[in-house]
């Protein structure tokens, strides 16, 4: 006998985790080891009861848990990306933004963008009628303190998964300048806990710094706690990340 699950949002799910990661249909089938039939059949909804082997299986090839693909209440660790973005100019800025934002509506993601007024407006601009479907908050009253902004995320991440969003997707921009440092050493250590709050978050947070207003050690402390780089169009691993344990060793 095979044991089966039934979810109406796991083909929803398996695309959207495939799409993230750039693969065909093709690609899928030879990392999981289904058919391309049968894959096309998930995604499209035409087969919503699967053997656990074969969710076990496509869990694997696409770097999620089973319980994320069946849309579980409680998901694994590893999921959420937490990404650095530095950028020099507006023009920078919206350069890198506008393909993540985009990439996010494409697939149905829940979007929100939390930033500046300016950057609110630029991007309200380039979006056009997309603007309608991204939750944008104004940066300086979203983080009137570090422990209400990080309880606005995780209710944002749980009320988008929990109403059919396959995966969850934010901007966000610090309110730079004038920090004592005390205020930035607490701002690092937020984004230190970030990485183990949100660890099982089926979730995408980049988190954008203006270099124009950041000293250079405040970036290179940004490249510690962000385990991901981003620039316009392309990720890479940052090569100075701590893991969250470590870097709050280093603050005694």
């Amino acid at each position: 006998m095979h044991v089966q699950m039934a979810s109406p949002r796991l083909g929803a799910s398996v695309k959207s985790a495939r799409e993230r990661l750039g693969w065909s249909r093709e690609a899928l089938a030879y990392h999981s080891g289904l058919s391309w039939a049968a894959i096309a059949q998930i995604e499209s909804g035409r087969r919503q009861e699967v053997r656990v082997s074969s969710l076990v299986a496509l869990a694997s090839a696409l770097g999620v848990s089973v319980d994320y693909l069946v849309g579980g209440a409680t998901t694994s660790p590893g999921l959420f990306n937490h990404r650095v973005l530095s950028y020099g100019s507006d023009d920078a800025y919206l350069a890198a933004a506008m393909p993540y934002l985009l990439e996010g509506l494409k697939l149905d993601d829940g979007v929100l963008a939390v930033t500046t007024t300016a950057h609110i407006g630029v991007l309200r601009d380039a979006l056009g009628s997309d603007a309608s479907h991204v939750e944008f908050q104004d940066a300086s009253e979203w983080y009137v303190s570090l422990l209400t902004a990080a309880s606005g995320y995780r209710t944002f991440v749980k009320e988008r998964f929990d109403r059919g969003a396959p995966w969850i997707r934010i901007i966000a921009e610090p309110v730079w300048g004038g920090w004592s440092d005390d205020e930035t050493a607490e701002w690092f250590r937020y984004e230190a806990m970030i990485n183990m709050s949100f660890a099982s978050s089926p979730a995408t947070i980049v988190c954008t710094y203006d270099t124009r207003a950041l000293s250079e050690s405040a970036l290179d402390t940004a490249h510690r706690t962000h385990p991901q780089v981003a620039s316009a169009g392309d990720v890479t691993a940052s090569a100075t990340y701590q893991e969250p344990q470590e870097y709050l060793l280093t603050l005694g």
